[in-house]
């Protein structure tokens, strides 16, 4: 991949994949001509960040909220890009490719622009890598329960609560979401797996086992269903349940149909004076870098203060993306041994972390912030052991 070079391109421009591979960068037009008209009114504004804040600040006025957001989605194709290969190689065995999990974090923006906190110390990019790393890492994990499975497999792994949450967000009628969970509800009753190794791989029911769920059914429902229908309603059921917990993908770049933003945006430039006003002040701005820097010096010198042994771990989880298990392979250890020292490393640097919020900043550590500086830490970590690597 290439990277962009001019601020029109960089918040202009999206991925374009032949394959599994990065094929192009394509321009959409009506971005183009909104950064364009932006940067011909302010031309001695030539770095990222600014045009960051810039549009960030737009994101809570309803007016330009979608052409703000737009921007930033093109902004972070990049490091989507770069967190998505890097992670996705982490997962070797799994049939999900590249462009799937780019897919999968930039589907994530949303979660990344409400938690993004410029007057924290905040840089996007390192911000976003965290969670999209994050996100494309657990969808992994939960499919890998959840594909693998055949439809009965999943019918007797999923708990009656998750099914009727995918039946109602199906639109069935209450009266079809009771037939379905009573039917489910015997054949999680009736059939009994005989493979001992587990229920992914389960195979149809025979028809002994049909009959005898037909009769439960009927019989608390006082109807005459055949066991044909009950089958088909059961592998509904199993579809809906897909459906519901790992949604197809779509792309989250397409603009609605019929909505012709053309001529706010072509106006657009007219606002930039008013706009400047609202930008965080040079002096903020410094403010910003100085604390950054702080953090940085705080985290690497609370990381050189570990144990050699959770050090190493740290470089193998986060720079070569192995999991615990192959880390434990890895150092001759227990897998449970590399979970809980890596657990006690992070809740080391975040302490660090909490302390010197504490002190320099005089905030008052409490349960929100310091979810806050988790992921904080979580995007310094990335970065940290990533610099090689990108």
């Amino acid at each position: 991949m290439h990277p962009r070079q001019s601020i029109i391109s960089i918040f202009s421009t999206f991925v374009q994949f032949n394959g599994d591979r990065f094929h192009s960068w394509a321009t959409d037009s009506k971005l183009r001509r909104s950064i364009q008209n932006c940067v011909n009114k302010t031309p001695q504004e030539t770095s990222e960040n600014f045009w960051v804040l810039y549009w960030y600040n737009y994101i809570s006025q309803k007016q330009l909220e979608k052409l703000a957001k737009e921007h930033l989605i093109a902004y972070l194709q990049e490091i989507c890009y770069w967190t998505s290969q890097k992670t996705s190689t982490s997962f070797s065995s799994t049939q999900y490719k590249l462009p799937d999990c780019f897919q999968m974090a930039i589907a994530s923006v949303d979660k990344v622009l409400k938690g993004f906190n410029p007057n924290q110390g905040f840089i996007l990019k390192n911000y976003a890598s965290a969670i999209f790393g994050s996100v494309i890492r657990e969808t992994l994990r939960q499919r890998g329960e959840i594909d693998i499975c055949t439809e009965w497999g999943m019918l007797r792994k999923i708990s009656q609560k998750r099914l009727v949450e995918s039946l109602q967000n199906a639109g069935l009628s209450p009266e079809t979401v009771t037939a379905y969970v009573l039917v489910w509800n015997c054949f999680k009753t009736l059939y009994i797996p005989k493979q001992p190794q587990g229920t992914r791989q389960l195979s149809r029911p025979d028809d002994d086992t049909w009959s005898a769920i037909a009769i439960a059914y009927n019989s608390q429902s006082n109807q005459n269903v055949t066991s044909q229908i009950l089958e088909t309603w059961l592998l509904s059921c199993a579809k809906h349940a897909r459906n519901y917990l790992y949604p197809p993908l779509a792309s989250i770049n397409v603009s609605p149909t019929g909505q012709d933003t053309t001529e706010w945006i072509d106006n657009l430039a007219g606002e930039v004076d008013s706009v400047l006003t609202q930008i965080i002040t040079q002096q903020e701005e410094q403010t910003r870098i100085s604390h950054q820097s702080e953090i940085n010096k705080v985290l690497a010198v609370a990381v050189a203060q570990l144990e050699a042994e959770a050090q190493q771990i740290l470089q193998l989880y986060y720079s070569q993306g192995l999991t615990q298990q192959q880390i434990a392979k890895e150092l001759i250890l227990q897998q449970y041994t590399v979970s809980r020292r890596l657990t006690k490393a992070r809740e080391i640097l975040l302490r660090n972390l909490a302390q010197w919020s504490s002190e320099k900043l005089h905030i008052s550590v409490t349960s929100d912030l310091l979810k806050n500086m988790s992921t904080v830490m979580e995007e310094w970590l990335q970065a940290y052991y990533s610099v090689s690597s990108y």
